[in-house]
């Protein structure tokens, strides 16, 4: 096993220690001080910083100059739960959501989006840009394209707040029921950094949906970018015989 491979096991083994010590603390809480961790985990300093660093890029702890070290902010949490036929059922995430609506109006679908809503490419789509704010931070930013034949009438303020899924149904009569979603990590541009009030290149989930009512039609096509350290998707999962 080479030096650094040592090095590596080890910052890993703090890094754990870390993420189990913060586990049950609320934000804001000091962690102990450098000297007292190194002692109780037998490394070196640079080891520990090294692994504190990891902690603090995805914002999990806070360093303020002259302080100390501290639990980062609260995240929100969107929890996913499989079932035994294999789908997942999505509760609202916590927090108070809102919305600032960016970007509001109709373009032609064109080869790309057509293919992807299932209409044709002069079929005019609906295209929806806006920040998600959570108890007043800047949370996410979503661009959404629907087919507008199911959504006239559509206005900006009806998508500020409240429950998107439940207007589609009480107004618009397209019951959404399911939907393909993968979630992969990014970082963020500078357009969506000054949006997100984070730094340019910061950590990001990058989340691609396409949704479903429960006629089996395409009602829109979402790609979002959530922050990467107020964020974070939990899976209650099932397993039988034949899982790996």
């Amino acid at each position: 096993m080479t030096l650094n491979m040592r090095a590596g096991l080890k910052r890993d083994r703090v890094r754990d220690f870390l993420l189990d010590f913060i586990a049950d603390k609320r934000p804001g809480e000091a962690i102990p001080s450098e000297r007292d961790l190194c002692k109780e985990l037998g490394v070196s300093r640079p080891t520990l910083r090294a692994a504190i660093d990891d902690l603090v890029r995805s914002g999990l702890l806070v360093r303020e100059h002259g302080r100390g070290t501290f639990t980062g902010p609260h995240r929100v949490t969107q929890a996913l739960s499989a079932t035994p036929s294999g789908s997942f059922y999505a509760p609202p995430a916590e927090g108070h959501w809102q919305s600032r609506i960016l970007e509001f109006g109709l373009i032609p679908a064109g080869p790309q989006l057509a293919t992807r809503l299932q209409l044709s490419p002069a079929a005019p789509v609906l295209r929806v840009v806006r920040l998600r704010i959570v108890d007043d931070e800047p949370m996410a930013i979503e661009r959404i394209q629907l087919p507008h034949a199911l959504v006239e009438g559509l206005v900006p303020a009806d998508m500020e707040s409240g429950s998107f899924y439940r207007l589609l149904r009480e107004r618009f009569g397209v019951d959404v029921r399911t939907a393909v979603q993968t979630i992969e990590a990014t970082v963020t541009d500078e357009t969506e950094a000054e949006l997100l009030n984070v730094p340019q290149h910061f950590p990001a989930l990058g989340v691609e949906r396409t949704t479903r009512d429960a006629d089996g039609r395409i009602v829109e096509f979402v790609r979002s970018m959530y922050r990467g350290d107020r964020y974070r998707v939990t899976s209650e999962l099932y397993f039988d015989a034949d899982s790996g």
